[in-house]
């Protein structure tokens, strides 16, 4: 019993004095020369990684500091024998230069430009705004400065605003392509400046070309169609009810509708589903009429405008239609509380402008390999769940 406890006692102890090294170790100075030192870290097997310093690699190699400085930074010319050396002192002793302490001492910025739509009246985009600016705060004491451009939600706004960012001298790009054709042609042009891209709310991108932060608009739409269909046996008439702005050439757009009608194209069992679909320009929603309703059953709107067919519902006591749309918009959310709105699926605007800065943070920054695509978790709110966020 007494040899346990002892045993016990020793490991205790080997545990307690390994974590006091650990912590203080850094501010000891590595010395090949100090015997009792090194046989300390092998035997409490240490890591030694960060405590070696420009200095003492300068040392190791027989080189000056200045030179091991140009050597990790890349600049100036370096006879290459000194490079190999240097280089693997470094790789032995796991150096790894502090890159926010450099540049902060070099009192280094790091210009982002932001290239979305205006935001005053658009509360989805207002909530993307907050991301941002909550990045821009979080972030600035490390050099990132963020420079806006705005644009009207229109081509003509859109198109003019492309010269400006285009001429703009910046390090980052943070983009929503709202507009498709236009915005493709953007990217293909902005690319040759060779600097970091991410984008927001719409992934336009071939093959992950540019960084994307937003929902998977495609299996947005593919979950829409899974609630439509849910608990349901007896013959439904669906309409998809398209409320688009004067233009709305959104890729988002159309991959929810395509995913919308993939769900019950892999599911074939549900036969007892019929579709037809009624556009109606945000500016005429005055048009809407019972007929466009009758023997409807599910109305699948997608885009964040599920509130205007609520309204219409209510208004003309017509009960007994499930309503699917997009976004916590505030006329959403009352329209979901009465319960006249049945589900809405939720995609974390102000996540997303927030994660949009922080991925060229990293990048540009921090010198960070990041994921290129960072998919937004649905959110499938419904009246019992939602729960405001408090600010």
């Amino acid at each position: 019993m007494l040899f346990l406890l002892f045993v016990y006692f020793c490991v205790y102890a080997h545990g307690v004095l390994q974590m006091y090294i650990k912590r203080h170790v850094k501010q000891l100075i590595f010395d090949k020369k100090n015997n009792n030192f090194t046989q300390l870290i092998y035997f409490f097997n240490l890591n030694i990684r960060n405590i070696i310093t420009i200095k003492k690699i300068a040392e190791l190699a027989n080189v000056s500091p200045g030179t091991v400085d140009r050597i990790i930074h890349n600049r100036g010319q370096v006879a290459q024998e000194n490079v190999d050396r240097v280089n693997a002192i470094i790789e032995e002793y796991g150096y790894k230069r502090n890159i926010l302490a450099s540049n902060l001492a070099l009192n280094k910025k790091f210009h982002f430009a932001v290239f979305l739509p205006k935001y005053e009246n658009l509360e989805y985009w207002k909530s993307q705004i907050t991301g941002v600016e909550k990045a821009a705060a979080e972030f600035g004491k490390f050099g990132v400065v963020l420079d806006y451009f705005f644009y009207d939600f229109n081509k003509e706004s859109f198109q003019k605003q492309i010269k400006k960012v285009i001429d703009f001298d910046c390090d980052g790009l943070l983009f929503a392509p709202i507009f498709y054709e236009d915005s493709v042609r953007f990217l293909n042009e902005y690319q040759k400046k060779q600097i970091p891209i991410v984008m927001i709310d719409s992934n336009i991108s071939d093959e992950n070309e540019h960084a994307y932060v937003g929902q998977n608009a495609f299996q947005s739409g593919y979950l829409a169609g899974r609630l439509i269909s849910f608990a349901v046996k007896n013959e439904r008439k669906v309409l998809v009810f398209k409320i688009t702005r004067e233009i709305e050439s959104t890729s988002v757009y159309l991959q929810r509708i395509d995913g919308f009608y993939s769900y019950f194209k892999d599911h074939d069992e549900l036969t007892n589903f019929s579709f037809s679909e009624i556009t109606v320009k945000d500016s005429g929603t005055d048009q809407l009429c019972m007929e466009m309703f009758k023997d409807i059953h599910s109305v699948f709107v997608p885009n964040s405008r599920a509130y205007i067919v609520a309204r219409f519902l209510e208004k003309n006591n017509i009960k007994g239609v499930r309503i699917i749309g997009f976004d916590l918009l505030k006329d959403n959310i009352e329209y979901l509380n009465k319960g006249i709105i049945d589900f809405l699926i939720n995609q974390r605007p102000e996540e997303q402008g927030y994660m949009g800065i922080n991925y060229l943070y990293k990048k540009l920054v921090l010198q960070e390999e990041t994921e290129s695509t960072n998919y937004i978790p649905l959110e499938i709110i419904l009246k019992e769940n939602y729960f405001p966020v408090k600010k």
